[in-house]
């Protein structure tokens, strides 16, 4: 397993800017947008794995992980 698997990507649709936006709580703000979904998602993958490779460069210690924190229900008691 890679380890940018061990963080959650989030890709949506923003209304307000027109495009797809991704971004990777817990590791990174910000993150990347466009106007086709899977070339997004991949920029955001490629972020994702640069950050990992930063982080380790600087000698920084990782953020927690965010996978198997259930995101998505999560989000859902939010909304």
């Amino acid at each position: 397993m890679k380890e940018s698997a061990r963080y959650v990507k989030i890709l949506e649709w923003s209304n307000e800017d027109q495009c797809f936006v991704g971004s990777c709580p817990g590791l990174f703000y910000g993150g990347c947008h466009g106007n086709n979904e899977k070339e997004v998602f991949a920029e955001l993958c490629n972020i994702v794995d640069e950050m990992i490779e930063l982080y380790k460069k600087e000698g920084k210690e990782l953020p927690a992980p965010t996978s198997n924190t259930d995101y998505a229900n999560k989000m859902l008691s939010v909304a």
